[in-house]
């Protein structure tokens, strides 16, 4: 269990101020729950944070007042054994009368203190006075607190009357997110996918090396012309090069290349009710942020889109992805409009390397037939939604047929979306990822491309 020790004030602290970048982390943290930004911070107000870099906690406005409360008390206590105690002595001396005086004097600053922290007035609060009764801890907890959003705002990762996040904000917690998947893809124009096989390429100008038969003749001219000066002046040293250099084969210099693939891929988040159980949502947005921040960042040549779905999909922007929370009451999941409207997108704009990317906690329970929308309960517990599935599987097939391979990643292993994922990979060819949100670090991966199973931890 974590302990935390907080020390007196004793008036040698010096100044604080709160870290904008470790309060939009902590802020960030809650966001993934799927609060909005207000909500996110009037729970960082009442119940306080973790703040990196800190040796302390930041006490929220609940633990000080229950601090508060508890120093009264005790001194209310020792307030009446005062008085027992003169009441004993038939009167009372005049140091035990200046005792109680000081004890009454702080009982009082520290029931007004609890009304201005319970009334949220935290302006009106004297950090050093905190300090001297609580300790220095709870005054630094007071400014940190009361700092907080104009700290966000000052730093630009907050704006407007109703507080949201500024792109900057965005690029932030998409950068503190984990992690990014891209493999096995073909050659196309230029991107920024690694490969081994070679297919557009982009040139070094920092990098060449020799030349060698068979390369494309991308001369580095400099190191061209150095490698030859250079060769010349070890055959005649201490004598001046002569004019004109000549040249020869192994002076030629070529610039090193990258060869990289562009992509159009369509990230396929589940916003469906139960993505709010078992911090499979949290762990779901965290991976759909990394993405996109690391395409948007190191892949800048990609096409990249996010669609959310539960009982209907639509697409979300940049800006409302880190804001995004599940559908409240939503309970069906609607995977064959995603995979429609991911098709529509990737024709827009198409690439050789097409794909998209599921994270999903169910199989489908929700589908269009024609221009109806049909809801499905599974069949009994364990069972699946028989048309639900296979409409989605319809639409499966017909990307499939367009050269879209589909990733998968399941947080949740129950058979029935277990046996709806090998269908969808058996047919696609994709891959499946398999992990419990708690475990993000070690999960099962079919492989049908390499029909291989492989163990990652």
């Amino acid at each position: 269990m974590k302990t935390f020790r907080y020390s007196r004030w004793d008036g040698s602290q010096g100044e604080f101020a709160i870290d904008a970048q470790g309060a939009l982390d902590a802020l960030s943290d809650l966001m993934m729950e799927g609060r909005d930004v207000d909500e996110a911070l009037e729970w960082m107000r009442r119940h306080g944070f973790e703040l990196a870099g800190l040796d302390m906690r930041v006490m929220g406005v609940e633990e000080l007042l229950a601090k508060l409360r508890e120093e009264i008390e005790r001194l209310k206590a020792f307030e009446e054994l005062l008085r027992e105690r003169e009441q004993r002595m038939g009167g009372s001396k005049s140091g035990d009368h200046e005792t109680a005086e000081r004890v009454r004097e702080r009982i009082r600053a520290l029931q007004q203190l609890a009304r201005d922290l319970a009334e949220g007035n935290l302006e009106g609060i004297s950090a050093e006075q905190l300090g001297e009764l609580l300790g220095s801890d709870a005054a630094r907890s007071l400014v940190l607190l009361r700092d907080l959003e104009s700290t966000l705002r000052a730093e630009g990762f907050l704006r407007g009357e109703d507080p949201s996040l500024t792109p900057r904000a965005i690029r932030r917690i998409g950068a503190q997110a984990l992690a990014c998947v891209y493999a096995d893809l073909k050659k196309d124009r230029p991107g920024g996918h690694e490969r081994d096989v070679r297919g557009a390429a982009l040139p070094r100008p920092d990098e060449s090396r020799p030349f060698a038969f068979g390369d494309p003749l991308d001369i580095d001219v400099v190191g061209t012309l150095l490698s030859a000066v250079k060769r010349q002046a070890l055959a005649t040293p201490g004598r001046p090069v002569p004019l004109p250099i000549r040249f020869r084969v192994e002076d030629l210099e070529v610039r090193e290349h990258d060869f990289t693939t562009q992509t159009t891929s369509v990230l396929l988040l589940d916003l469906s009710w139960s993505m709010s159980w078992a911090g499979r949502f949290p762990a779901a947005k965290r991976v759909a942020l990394a993405l996109d921040h690391l395409v948007r960042t190191r892949f800048p040549r990609d096409h990249f889109f996010v669609v959310g779905f539960s009982t209907r999909a639509r697409q979300l922007r940049p800006a409302e992805l880190a804001g995004v929370s599940w559908d409240m009451g939503d309970p069906f999941t609607n995977l064959q409009e995603g995979l429609m409207i991911a098709e529509q997108l990737i024709s827009k704009h198409p690439s050789a390397s097409p794909q998209v990317l599921v994270i999903t906690d169910g199989q489908p329970t929700a589908y269009f037939d024609g221009n109806d929308l049909r809801v499905e309960w599974p069949a009994g517990y364990g069972g699946v939604s028989p048309h639900a599935v296979a409409e989605t599987m319809k639409q499966v097939r017909r990307i499939t047929r367009q050269g879209v391979t589909i990733n998968t990643f399941m947080l949740d292993d129950s058979p029935e979306l277990l046996g709806f994922v090998e269908r969808m990979t058996q047919v696609n060819r994709g891959r499946a990822f398999y992990t419990q949100p708690s475990q993000l670090g070690s999960f099962l991966m079919v492989d049908y491309l390499a029909g291989r199973r492989k163990r990652r931890s």
